[in-house]
């Protein structure tokens, strides 16, 4: 299919150009500014060797623009974190199959070329992204066209990011919530509000960014509005939904989010990759007394199931949640092995994802992510839940951030080691640490060895703690 989202842009553009649709540091792009760029951008495209094109690229304005000129010509995007290392990088464009890669001086050079129209190709796959890579070599998600669509049609029916509407974009490019912030926003109509890289780790910037631009639609994972919640002069009564997802938020967090967004409904999406968004909960009075939020209900035509002992859950209960969605890649890149495949109890004749979660529903049939199914280990013979003991670390008042790790020790095989970044006015110590675990663990649980600092925890590209680096830490102390 031709692509709907640079149609819909030309379309904007047409009717409103001078309508914003991209706000970038001091730089405002009209619609009819970023038609124009769409155009040259497709026309340097069209000139590139056939197959994807892989972007290299820190999010811009002039990064957006490219990869709409992409779709335009009918080329693929295959979108990794430019900070991959460079045999990653290179790996990662030869598998899916890339005609050309361009950096942001290519980008510059190509989309200055004369904008001559470029007439848009039937193709099946818009983007192509990647897996955090958080146990290995990440693998390629590639996203249909009518996946997208359907997506992005979602997206406007429930937070109206249309016309006269501004949505904030929190994330790198790379990342999968750029498809509800940026390419939702602009196949709508909308105008979206990019946070540059110096911005999105000052909480001050992040938060006067807010005041000056005055977006409606928010949507960031937990550190996020940690940043803000904390640096926060003034509220910030413009917006009107802020979107929690990408990583569990901690339900205590709410009391400081609801002064800062005193005129904000608060939501909480789950969602992978490979699937897109697959729940949804308006978090209400209350949920922040809750030990978790809850996932909420299934989008629209998403079907979920929880797995346990190779028998689906209908009860109270836990287990692996496998789902299906309307908006869900077709399967890894290539021959990569996955989670996509029949139901892993009763074949039904289409392609399901298994996730890898594990996911509880009490008894009222409220469901509760519990953590990663790979993040249970033996320690000493004994089973520990890894995200248990992080949760755990996070409900003190004074840890920041947490992680739990299993360390791989020469005498007893692993030993739970655990990493705390904490306030900056605490004075919490081993010690105290300890004392405070043991009141709340199994024994079992209780970490062999612990590393309390003031510094932020490493993030892999896409945002979440990178474990590996941690364990690697470890290992050379």
């Amino acid at each position: 299919m031709t692509d709907t989202i640079a149609t819909a842009v030309a379309l904007h553009a047409h009717e409103r150009p001078d309508a914003p649709a991209l706000v970038w540091c001091d730089t405002v792009v009209t619609y009819g500014e970023l038609a124009d760029g769409v155009r040259a951008a497709a026309a340097g495209v069209a000139g590139l060797p056939p197959g994807p094109v892989g972007v290299r690229a820190e999010k811009s304005a002039d990064s957006v623009t490219f990869v709409l000129g992409c779709l335009a010509a009918g080329r693929t995007a295959v979108l990794p974190s430019p900070a991959l290392p460079e045999d990653t990088l290179t790996a990662l464009f030869e598998r899916a199959g890339c005609g050309a890669v361009v950096t942001a001086a290519d980008i510059a050079v190509l989309g200055s070329r004369a904008a001559t129209p470029v007439a848009g190709q039937a193709h099946d796959v818009s983007f192509m992204l990647t897996t955090s890579g958080s146990t290995g070599m990440p693998k390629l998600v590639p996203l249909n066209a009518d996946a997208v669509e359907r997506f992005t049609h979602w997206v406007h029916d429930r937070f109206d990011v249309g016309p006269g509407r501004r949505v904030l974009n929190y994330a790198p490019l790379n990342f999968d919530l750029c498809l509800f912030e940026i390419w939702a926003t602009l196949r709508h109509g909308g105008c979206v509000v990019l946070v540059d890289a110096a911005t999105a780790a000052d909480g001050a910037r992040l938060a006067d960014l807010l005041g000056t631009t005055t977006p409606h639609v928010v949507q960031a994972v937990p550190l996020f509005y940690q940043l803000v919640a904390g640096a926060a002069e003034h509220p910030l009564p413009s917006v009107e939904h802020a979107i929690v997802t990408g990583d569990a938020m901690r339900p205590a967090q709410l009391h400081a989010l609801r002064t800062v967004f005193p005129a904000t409904r608060f939501h909480n999406i789950y969602g992978c990759t490979e699937t897109n968004d697959s729940f949804h909960h308006e978090l209400l009075p209350g949920d922040e007394d809750r030990a978790a939020l809850p996932l909420g209900e299934p989008l629209p035509g998403v079907l979920a199931d929880l797995v346990h002992d190779g028998a689906v859950l209908t009860g109270p209960g836990t287990g692996e949640l496998v789902v299906r969605t309307p908006f869900q890649s077709p399967g890894y890149h290539g021959t990569e092995p996955g989670g996509f495949g029949d139901h892993p109890v009763h074949a039904d004749g289409e392609r399901w994802f298994r996730t890898g979660d594990l996911v509880r529903r009490d008894e009222h049939g409220a469901m509760f992510l519990e953590g990663r199914a790979d993040f249970r280990v033996k320690i000493r013979g004994q089973q520990v839940y890894l995200q248990h003991v992080e949760a755990v670390l996070l409900a003190s008042e004074d840890v920041v951030e947490a992680a739990a790790l299993a360390v791989p020790d020469d005498h007893v095989g692993k030993r739970l080691h655990v990493v705390v970044r904490r306030k900056e006015d605490s004075r919490l110590n081993s010690l105290v640490l300890r004392k405070y675990l043991a009141e709340r663990l199994p024994p079992s649980a209780i970490p062999s060895t612990v590393h309390i600092g003031a510094e932020p925890l490493p993030r892999t590209p896409t945002g979440k703690v990178d474990r590996q680096h941690l364990v690697a830490l470890s290992e050379k102390r």
